[in-house]
C-alpha cells in the first residue's frame, strides 16, 4: 500500500497495524543505509574484530618483509585478542600479492603490506591490475630499514666496498647479484648502484628476496643489494658479509659497517621501507582503529627492540602524510628508472 493509503486506513485493521509496521521498518532500514552510504564511517561488523585478520604479504616467507610483517603480526594478535594471519603471495616483483589485496573484500579483515617495491612498480610494469594510490587507503609507514650491500665472502675475495668496486671495474659482468623480482626495491638499488660508480653488475631476479638470499650464501649468486631486515640474521651469522649500508648514518645494530658514502660512494641511499594499506572501500572507523592498534604495537617494548635489531626506526606516519609519501616515492623511483635504464629481465 501507499503511504497516502495507510494514512486513511482504520488503525484498528489488524492489515492495516501490520501494512504501517512494515512501513516504519522499511523507513528505518533506508535511512540507515542512507546514513551508511553518505558517511562511510559505518562497519559491516561493529564488533570488530570478530574473526581472524589476514595480512596480504607480497612475497615469500623469508624476505625483508617478512622480517617485520610476522613480529607485527604477533604483537598485534596478542594486543587484540584474534588472530592475525600473514599471507604470502609472492610473485612479479610484489605485484601480484599486491593485486589479489587490490580485490579483496574491504571488510576490515584483509590488510596490505607492501613497500618501496610497490613505488617502484608503477614505472616498471606499465599494466598494473590495481593502483597503489588509487585501489587502497594508506593506513601507516611501519619500518623503514636501510639496503645494505652483502656479498658472499667465499665468492668475491674483497673486504669492503672500494675493493668490491675495483674488481667488478677489473671483471665486467662476472658479478651476478639477486632481488626480489624485476622492479623490487632491490633491483633499482643496484641499478642506482651501478649509474653511480659506473660498473656493470647483472641482475638476477628472484620470487622474492628470501629465495635469493639463500642462493646469495650458498654461492649461486655473487651479491646482493638488500634491506637490512632480512640480511641482519645471515650478517650476525657470518654466512654473508655486509660492506656497506645504504644510509646517511650507520645502523645501531651494525655500528661496524660503514656508510656507503664513508665507504666511496657518498648519495647512495636507498631504504626499503614498508607500509600498511587497507583496500579501497574499508570502513573510515576500521581503519582509525587499526591505524591505533599498529600505533600501539610499534610502540611496545618488543617492536622496538625487534626494529631495531633489524635495522630500523620507529617511524610515525599515518594515512594521508603516508600516502603522500608514496606519491613523492614513486616520482622519485620514475627518475631512477630512466636515469639508469633499468628494464625487466
Amino acid at each position: 500500500k501507499t503511504a497516502y493509503e495507510i494514512k486513511e486506513c482504520d488503525w484498528s485493521s489488524d492489515v492495516c497495524s501490520s501494512d504501517l509496521s512494515v512501513v516504519k521498518a522499511l523507513s528505518a532500514l533506508v535511512a540507515t543505509v542512507g546514513l551508511v552510504g553518505a558517511s562511510g564511517l559505518a562497519i559491516a561488523d561493529p564488533n570488530w574484530p570478530s574473526k581472524p585478520i589476514t595480512i596480504i604479504v607480497p612475497f615469500p616467507a623469508g624476505g625483508g618483509t617478512d622480517a617485520f610483517a610476522r613480529p607485527l603480526s604477533a604483537q598485534l594478535t596478542k594486543q587484540m585478542g584474534k588472530q592475525i594471519v600473514i599471507d604470502n603471495r609472492g610473485g612479479a616483483g610484489g605485484t601480484l600479492g599486491a593485486g589479489i589485496a587490490a580485490k579483496a573484500a574491504p571488510d576490515g579483515y584483509t590488510f596490505f603490506m607492501g613497500g618501496a617495491h610497490h613505488a617502484i612498480a608503477p614505472t616498471m610494469y606499465p599494466k598494473l591490475d590495481y593502483d597503489i594510490e588509487k585501489s587502497f587507503i594508506p593506513v601507516m609507514l611501519l619500518a623503514t630499514p636501510p639496503q645494505v650491500v652483502v656479498i658472499n665472502a667465499q665468492k668475491v675475495p674483497v673486504n669492503d666496498l672500494k675493493g668490491l668496486i675495483e674488481y667488478a671495474k677489473k671483471n665486467p659482468a662476472k658479478l651476478n647479484y639477486g632481488s626480489a623480482g624485476n622492479g623490487s626495491a632491490h633491483h633499482l638499488a643496484g641499478e642506482l648502484f651501478k649509474m653511480q660508480t659506473k660498473t656493470f653488475i647483472t641482475h638476477i631476479p628472484y620470487r622474492g628476496a628470501g629465495p635469493a638470499l639463500s642462493d646469495l650464501i650458498a654461492g649461486q649468486v655473487e651479491m646482493m643489494f638488500d634491506g637490512l631486515g632480512s640480511s641482519s640474521q645471515h650478517i650476525k651469522s657470518g654466512k654473508i658479509k655486509a660492506l656497506a649500508v645504504a644510509a646517511t648514518k650507520r645502523s645501531p645494530a651494525f655500528p661496524d659497517v660503514p656508510t656507503a658514502a664513508e665507504a666511496g660512494v657518498p648519495g647512495y641511499v636507498v631504504s626499503t621501507w614498508y607500509g600498511l594499506w587497507a583496500p579501497k572501500g574499508t570502513p573510515k572507523d576500521v581503519v582509525d582503529k587499526m591505524t591505533a592498534e599498529v600505533t600501539k604495537a610499534l610502540n611496545s617494548p618488543e617492536l622496538k627492540s625487534s626494529w631495531l635489531n633489524n635495522g630500523s626506526d620507529t617511524p610515525n606516519l599515518t594515512g594521508d602524510a603516508y600516502g603522500k609519501f608514496v606519491s613523492a616515492e614513486i616520482k622519485r623511483w620514475a627518475e631512477v628508472a630512466k636515469a639508469s635504464g633499468a628494464k625487466l629481465d
